[in-house]
């Protein structure tokens, strides 16, 4: 390759060089569990059993930290696999996080119902307000700021160098969860975070046929610890899933441009339909944090969230309606997807800081033809 490869070169050859021994272009699917030695502690290219290592997830891993730049990637079996395994590499009980005020389910319901008992301390704030950033750490105590943009399902965009540059200050990592704009469309370590994590069940994967998740590190000694956690903790990515996700980086590029595509022309019908409340989509001109995400991403993404003026219920009913749009939970992928995150993605939120509006509904817009997303929606909506 060049000296300096682009994105999706990288994502085709990044650690997946020709098989030396049969020439295949394709990474084999490595499915042993263990590896022949050449006596005790002859380790054949380091391989000595698959949850420390495995030919496959080396080829994935490789690629990830190439394509977010940073020293180090590790693939787990799915993206919570990854935040705890992350977490556990740094923490300890009675450090303490901040995390954003419209985090991800899941991820809020892994430190909140998983870690607090544990003696972890969290507290949301809106990362948007980088004055509430800094009033929240607390210096000596607090051990990272966990950043997601855009968020899900409110799509704010926090400021990725300010946020950074002031969690250094304050001796604190940045971590930033990339998983919505994808490696391709934003680069938080270039931007200055220490880590960045995935769901790559998401957009890395593409095709809604796999569950994984990834943490890329840009500091050698914590990638050491990480790696000492992967293998401890064991939650890693099985081969067959590992070599899923490695073919979907391959068109990762393209399917990124096509699923901006198609949300802008999405979000702008939106925006004019008078069942629509509110959109959420950082392209918009009118976005609170537009100039922000203008500056840090490459293009929008795919996801777009919007209210509906009936209320609730009439979300919820929308929800039902749609036919090329399907229903259900999940992102990233081919297909269109619509939920109502208030009793889907979100409901284990409910009644807390970060409860998401009843009239909300999250699109992950897909490949189609946008023509029929547009029909679609419109008919759903009348």
């Amino acid at each position: 390759m060049t000296e300096h490869p682009g994105f999706a070169t990288r994502a085709i050859h990044a650690g997946q060089a020709p098989d030396p021994t049969t020439g295949a272009v394709i990474p084999p699917i490595v499915a042993s569990s263990t590896f022949a030695q050449d006596g005790v502690g002859g380790l054949r290219h380091g391989y000595e059993y698959s949850r420390s290592g495995n030919p496959t997830r080396t080829a994935l891993e490789e690629c990830l930290a190439a394509l977010e730049g940073g020293t180090r990637g590790f693939a787990f079996a799915s993206g919570l696999a990854a935040e705890d395994t992350l977490i556990r590499s740094i923490a300890k009980p009675g450090s303490h996080i901040v995390l954003p005020h419209d985090a991800y389910g899941g991820s809020f319901r892994l430190f909140d119902r998983a870690y607090a008992p544990w003696g972890l301390r969290t507290d949301p704030v809106d990362l948007t307000d980088l004055a509430a950033v800094e009033a929240a750490i607390q210096p000596g105590e607090t051990l990272a700021v966990w950043v997601e943009t855009p968020t899900n399902p409110l799509m704010s965009v926090a400021d990725i160098s300010a946020i950074a540059d002031l969690a250094h200050s304050l001796g604190a990592l940045a971590i930033v969860d990339n998983t919505f704009a994808s490696p391709y469309l934003q680069q938080p370590l270039e931007l200055g975070a220490d880590v960045v994590v995935h769901s790559t069940t998401k957009y890395c994967g593409g095709h809604s046929d796999v569950v994984g998740g990834a943490v890329v590190v840009a500091d050698p000694e914590l990638a050491e610890k990480v790696q000492f956690h992967q293998n401890a903790l064991g939650a890693v990515a099985g081969p067959f899933d590992a070599w899923l996700v490695l073919r979907g980086l391959k068109t990762l590029a393209v399917r990124m441009e096509r699923h901006s595509d198609n949300a802008e022309a999405v979000a702008d019908f939106l925006l004019g339909h008078r069942a629509v409340s509110d959109v959420f989509y950082p392209g918009l001109d009118d976005h609170p944090q537009h100039d922000v995400a203008k500056r840090q991403m490459r293009r929008y993404g795919g996801m777009v969230s919007f209210g509906v003026g009936a209320g609730e219920q009439a979300a919820v009913d929308l929800c039902g309606r749609t036919e090329v749009f399907t229903l259900a939970e999940s992102l990233g992928g081919v297909e269109s997807l619509i939920e109502h995150p208030g009793r889907m993605t979100h409901a284990s939120v409910a009644g807390t800081a970060l409860e998401v509006p009843g009239d909300l509904v999250r699109l992950s817009v897909g490949l189609e033809d946008a023509e029929d997303l547009l029909a679609d929606l419109d008919q759903a909506l009348r």
